[in-house]
């Protein structure tokens, strides 16, 4: 019985069409240069967002997105899954 269930199941999860997740998701960006000290100058798209965290940067115009640059690459992710909901709120953001 439990076989056919689990079948059962496995065959609507097939026939169901794959829909994108509505939820933002974290991406990997490749660095040019292969240099975090060297971002502020080479990515328009990038200001720091702190001096006190070192290598994490605001991505584009708002303050929505954060990247955090290591060694080759940026990671980046919306700031509620960064930081957490809790913090992400105190994060210091000059939009302009």
């Amino acid at each position: 019985m439990k076989m056919v269930s689990a079948l059962l199941l496995l065959s609507t999860l097939l026939r169901t069409p794959a829909v994108p997740s509505q939820h933002p998701s974290c991406y990997r960006r490749a660095l040019k240069d292969h240099n975090c000290d060297s971002i502020p100058d080479s990515a328009e798209d990038l200001r720091q967002i702190d001096d006190g965290l070192q290598n994490h940067f605001w991505e584009g115009k708002g303050c929505d997105v954060i990247c955090y640059c290591s060694w080759n690459e940026l990671l980046c992710c919306p700031k509620d899954i960064f930081f957490g909901p809790k913090i992400s709120f105190v994060i210091p953001c000059d939009s302009q």
